[in-house]
């Protein structure tokens, strides 16, 4: 069979779709596999002699209805058997009623809108876990005929890539490597960045210890370059390496710091431990790090929360205090364990 495995962002999502791709595609060598996912992720899914990989080029030739359409000519050519629909947005929704005029067989995730959206409504001391996306995303090929038993956690492309970058910037490990990704898509999921900037300072005073901030585009950027102003043992990694070595740098950490974010799930692929920030969103809703402990997530135990599953609505008392009412110490305690 040839399968069509579309999802087209967000970073932390493609991410977690990455194990469950690769597991498939291990276990059954003998069908083919076509990847439509955001071009920064490309690099992850080298390694797999039967997936190949499309990227899709939201601002250029596959924007608007004119660029799905220009996408599912491209896809009509390969003729596809099956599409795993793992995003179920409107440009996967067009793209699969066109595909499914020809025969293609579609197969589409169950978000779990309802227990989403009752999880908002009733908090999270009255809801339990719901189905992690990783669950979600399985379900998919099983739907298709394609089983498997645990996700993997080794990943092919560490296989084909060599740590020698890594390596030639910062040198031979030595102590400890601390990874902090302070940056976050949504306000409702950024802790504010002076209390950051704690936990930077207190692991560069930290003998024989390194830290690397990671982070993405020009903002972030600046705000690093700040940072390493301010405590000049840190080490910036932004825009220094492709995704797939920026992956082996987080393997070698011995724990990092993020967000709620894509960062978060990256770390967790590699099973480096992740310390993760969380403010109006709850790991309840299945977007939780892959394999890591549950206590280390830092949060505040308010009843307004989770009150958005994204973290992009505005708090609705202007204060976050889901995300200023957190004090570093907290932070430093779980990181210090490692």
């Amino acid at each position: 069979m040839h399968i069509l495995v579309i999802r087209l962002s967000a970073l932390g999502d493609v991410a977690m779709m990455l194990p469950v791709v690769s597991s498939v595609a291990q276990r059954y060598p003998e069908h083919r596999f076509t990847v439509v996912s955001m071009p920064l992720v490309a690099p992850l899914f080298q390694g797999l002699p039967n997936v190949n990989f499309i990227a899709f080029e939201k601002r250029s030739k596959h924007k608007g209805f004119k660029g799905i359409l220009r996408l599912y000519s491209q896809l009509r050519g390969l003729k596809i058997d099956h599409m795993a629909d793992l995003h179920d947005v409107l440009r996967t929704k067009i793209l699969r009623t066109l595909l499914s005029i020809s025969g293609t067989k579609i197969e589409i995730i169950d978000k779990g809108r309802p227990e989403k959206k009752a999880l908002i409504e009733n908090g999270f001391q009255k809801s339990k876990q719901l189905t992690s996306s990783i669950e979600r995303y399985r379900a998919v090929f099983t739907a298709l005929g394609l089983t498997i038993g645990t996700v993997n956690g080794g990943l092919p492309f560490e296989k084909k890539c060599s740590p020698k970058e890594i390596k030639l910037a910062f040198g031979a490990k030595e102590g400890k490597w601390i990874g902090i990704a302070p940056f976050s898509q949504h306000l409702g999921k950024q802790l504010p960045l002076h209390k950051i900037e704690t936990v930077i300072d207190y692991f560069c005073q930290q003998p024989n210890t390194t830290v690397f901030l990671f982070g993405a585009g020009r903002k972030e950027h600046e705000q690093i370059e700040q940072w390493k102003q301010r405590f000049p043992k840190a080490i910036s990694v932004v825009n220094r390496f492709s995704i797939d070595i920026e992956m082996l740098l987080m393997k070698q950490l011995n724990v990092m710091l993020t967000m709620d974010s894509g960062n978060m799930h990256l770390a967790s692929l590699v099973g480096t431990p992740v310390v993760s920030v969380w403010g109006a969103t709850h790991p309840f809703a299945g977007f939780y790090g892959l394999n890591q402990l549950p206590e280390n997530a830092v949060q505040m135990e308010l009843e307004c929360r989770p009150c958005s599953i994204f973290g992009n609505i505005p708090c609705r008392f202007g204060t976050y205090e889901c995300l200023n009412a957190i004090n570093p110490k907290a932070i430093v305690e779980k990181m210090v364990k490692y």
